[in-house]
């Protein structure tokens, strides 16, 4: 299975660029993810590398073949859609050797990678039925057979769970992982669902309005945002303003409204001169919570504030804080029962760790 290497990729639609420069480097056997907001630029940037678009600028190269005009047939790339895109007047196996009948596969061979593939994805003995037949997951699944037959150098995805309840995208997304893990393929996954990219990905790119804002892996991007975007989008966070005040052993010092912060820059690069204007993220679940008991001055990474509204979750309870101006969102894992701290003024506190300082 190849890697792939998006060079300085740029499109634009008229007046509105897609795509800004884009550069990426998957490597072989990866389950790669793009995430953003909508209009980001995620589903262009998979409709490039599957052959679809032709950009204005840049190149893309699975392996070292250059493949920015080789048209979407003769790139042997496997796509799953959406909408799954099955043909309702066909038999599932049928549906799925569709491809191999395009590209004139012998009609032994067909028959039998049909029925590996349908076996792969645990469908062998629908092999006969109708699509109208089977469920929204086994629709799935049918679409990722007829994707896998043709044996392709990479798999794309692109948000091919949205249409499934909640218990069958876990299932699913679990199936999906085993299967490209198995087969080693080079997959690029395109979707809005956070939980889905942390839970399954090797890396993720982060889209904002064309360009790439952060790569990493699931637990880098969420515990060390680059950016505002990165923080706010991947998972929930709080945001405080402050001011640089210092810096010392890769700890920056921030002067807020609520007394000193000391916290880890998101993006290991970036040294905020003192003066500078930054954002503080702080995950809900980072705080400990604790009654206040006195009105002396809040040490450093914590603040006081009353609690306003809770939320029980059973495993977590969730609780809304207002600190002057501030709102913030607070977990406690394991909550004690009762009403908790609700209509208190309580003392949050937060490591520094985990105080992450991203630019204003």
């Amino acid at each position: 299975m190849p890697s792939i290497t998006v060079d300085n990729l740029t499109k634009k639609f008229g007046e509105v660029t897609a795509l800004d420069r884009v550069n990426l480097r998957i490597q072989k056997g990866e389950l790669f993810f793009l995430l953003g907001p909508s209009g980001c630029g995620k589903t262009t940037l998979l409709r490039h590398i599957a052959g679809f678009y032709t950009p204005e600028e840049g190149r893309i190269l699975f392996d070292e073949d250059d493949v920015t005009k080789v048209p979407p047939h003769k790139r042997n790339t496997g796509m799953m859609f959406q909408s799954y895109a099955l043909w309702p007047h066909l038999t599932v196996a049928r549906n799925v050797a569709f491809g191999l009948e395009e590209r004139r596969v012998p009609r032994a061979e067909i028959k039998k990678r049909v029925a590996r593939a349908l076996a792969d994805v645990r469908m062998e003995a629908y092999a006969d039925r109708k699509i109208a037949q089977l469920s929204g997951g086994q629709q799935q699944r049918i679409a990722l057979a007829r994707a896998l037959v043709i044996r392709p150098r990479c798999l794309l995805l692109d948000e091919p769970l949205s249409n499934l309840d909640a218990k069958l995208r876990l299932e699913m997304r679990s199936e999906i992982r085993r299967i490209c893990k198995e087969f080693g393929l080079t997959a690029i996954y395109v979707t809005h669902d956070q939980k889905e990219a942390l839970s399954i990905s090797d890396r993720m790119a982060i889209l904002e309005s064309g360009r790439v804002a952060q790569v990493g892996t699931p637990e880098e991007v969420y515990h060390r945002p680059h950016t505002r975007v990165v923080a706010d989008f991947i998972g929930e966070t709080n945001f405080l303003a402050g001011t640089v005040s210092g810096e010392e052993n890769g700890r920056f010092r921030i002067e807020t409204e609520h007394g000193t912060f000391r916290g880890v820059p998101g993006n290991r690069e970036w040294h905020p001169a003192g003066g500078t204007k930054v954002l503080l993220s702080m995950r809900p679940e980072a705080w400990r919570i604790a009654h206040h008991t006195q009105e002396s001055p809040a040490p450093e990474n914590s603040l006081t504030g009353r609690v306003e509204e809770k939320t029980y979750l059973g495993e977590v309870a969730q609780y809304q804080v207002r600190a002057g101006e501030a709102v913030l969102k607070l977990f406690e894992l394991n909550p004690r029962p009762g009403e908790g701290y609700v209509g208190e003024r309580v003392r949050a506190s937060v490591s520094p760790d985990d105080v992450v300082v991203v630019p204003a």
